[in-house]
């Protein structure tokens, strides 16, 4: 789900206020107090949704939203709505009816075109597709991405390079700074004698710089609210301005180029028209930040030409139509396949669902048996089973998992009920132990008489004895 405004629906000051704290939002959204789930039960849900991302550019301010299962979605809504509205400090009336609402398909469609360039001011512009990688990075930074969103700003990073590598679309540099400049052209000497001051060190800033260099120009001094002039300058060869040489810089310049979006502006009438009173030569002023670095009143001032966002959206130039037919016919594909990957991720847990279903009694009573049995005959018949139910398990998961991708309904739900259908294995009982050997009787010992008539088997047991002494007495008897 997805907050979306930009310049196609609310004029540029509105949108300014709508972003301001654009940078704490996402955070604050994803932290924001348990919303309410769509079930009959009294318990709140989750504490704000899985994953929240902000994009938030000259042109637009967008909120993109995981809800966890069961959230309600209204509930969310309303709790990121005033959330905005704190950071903003509009009513949440306004906030709400400044935002539209994209649920499903819209979601990836919309930032797919977006990341194409195909929603910007200047259409094909490629600083978006940056401002796109920032987004996610920054949300990784805070904590707040979630395995959706990073699916969801991924899948629109690779479609804006598919889109620029097959149509051509974003090849002729166009951009909102390359407009600007474009417009700034007529009223500047030669660019290779242009004084350019540039007030900011962000991605515009680094656009801006980069747009200069091609069209030949040497000469740009870099001032920095934020006190990041000189490693920004030094590594773009360009020259820093001190923190307090800013006004200095002015007099000289004949272009100046804001970018930096700092609370509270940069340079206001004052100072310009100071400036005028030391060097009257025309000056190009072009504030490309959203919450304007320069004070609008500048640009009554004589001798000075302003050119802020809504010039360029005015004086964008119309798209070419075939590279972009191309381009939104490439978003369109890129759209369709993301929807089939959701559609099969989110079937496959019925697919997990039926393998747990058989798979797992395996395993708990192989631990079981593996403490009460040879672990070496236990574990042959457990590789062996699960080498099997595996194989009965495979065919059926292809077909549903390949069925639920082509959204096939019909077919997934045949591939789930065969899976289904295949019953819990069990394994075998093991071989009871074999009993032990009767233990053989110990002989009894003998002594040998070694008689003249040959050796004679005595018994040295006592009954043997007995017996001896008694035929011995019989036959004295008898001789006598």
């Amino acid at each position: 789900m997805s907050l979306i405004a930009s310049h196609r629906d609310l004029d540029l000051d509105l949108l300014e206020r709508l972003s301001a704290g654009a940078q704490s939002v996402g955070q604050t959204v994803a932290a924001m107090g348990a919303a309410p789930t769509s079930s009959t039960s009294k318990d709140a849900g989750p504490a704000g949704p899985r994953g929240a991302l902000v994009l938030a550019t000259c042109n637009r301010f967008e909120v993109y939203l995981e809800l966890r299962p069961g959230q309600d979605p209204r509930a969310v809504i309303a709790a990121a709505t005033s959330v905005i509205a704190t950071a903003s400090g509009l009513a949440a009336d306004d906030v709400a009816a400044s935002l539209r609402v994209l649920r499903g398909r819209e979601v990836p469609a919309h930032l797919f075109s977006v990341a194409a360039g195909l929603d910007s001011m200047v259409v094909g512009e490629r600083e978006i597709s940056g401002q796109v990688r920032r987004s996610l990075s920054t949300a990784r930074a805070a904590g707040t991405t979630s395995s959706g969103l990073e699916r969801l700003f991924q899948t629109a990073a690779r479609t804006s390079r598919d889109v620029g590598a097959r149509t051509g679309l974003g090849a002729a540099g166009r951009s909102v700074v390359g407009v600007a400049l474009d417009l700034a052209e007529a009223d500047l000497p030669a660019w290779a004698h242009t004084a350019v001051v540039l007030i900011g060190t962000g991605s515009y800033a680094g656009a801006s710089v980069a747009a200069l260099h091609r069209r030949g120009c040497r000469d740009i001094r870099v001032f920095s609210p934020s006190g990041r002039a000189p490693g920004f300058a030094h590594d773009r060869g360009a020259v820093a301005i001190p923190d307090d040489g800013l006004e200095q810089a002015l007099t000289a310049a004949d272009l100046v180029v804001a970018c930096s979006g700092a609370v509270g502006g940069v340079i206001d009438a004052a100072s310009v028209a100071r400036a005028r009173a030391t060097s009257e030569h025309p000056r190009v002023i072009v504030d490309l930040a959203l919450r304007h670095d320069v004070d609008p009143a500048v640009g009554a001032l004589p001798g000075v030409r302003l050119i802020d966002l809504a010039t360029v959206r005015d004086q964008a130039p119309v798209g070419y139509a075939e590279p972009v037919e191309r381009a939104r016919r490439l978003v369109a594909d890129a759209t369709e396949t993301f929807e089939a990957v959701h559609r099969a991720l989110e079937r496959d847990a019925e697919v997990v669902v039926q393998r747990r279903r058989v798979l797992g009694p395996l395993e708990a009573e192989a631990a079981r048996l593996r403490a009460s049995a040879e672990p070496e005959i236990v574990g042959r018949a457990v590789r062996a089973l699960r080498r099997r139910t595996r194989t009965l398990l495979h065919d059926p998961t292809v077909r549903a998992r390949a069925a639920a991708l082509a959204g096939d309904d019909g077919a997934f739900a045949a591939a789930l009920d065969e899976l289904a259908a295949i019953p819990v294995p069990s394994l075998p009982a093991p071989p009871s132990p074999a009993p032990a050997p009767p233990v053989p009787a110990r002989p009894v010992p003998t002594a040998v008489d070694q008689s003249s008539s040959g050796p004679t088997i005595v018994s040295t047991s006592k009954t043997s004895r007995r017996a001896t002494r008694s035929s011995s007495s019989a036959a004295g008897t008898t001789d006598s």
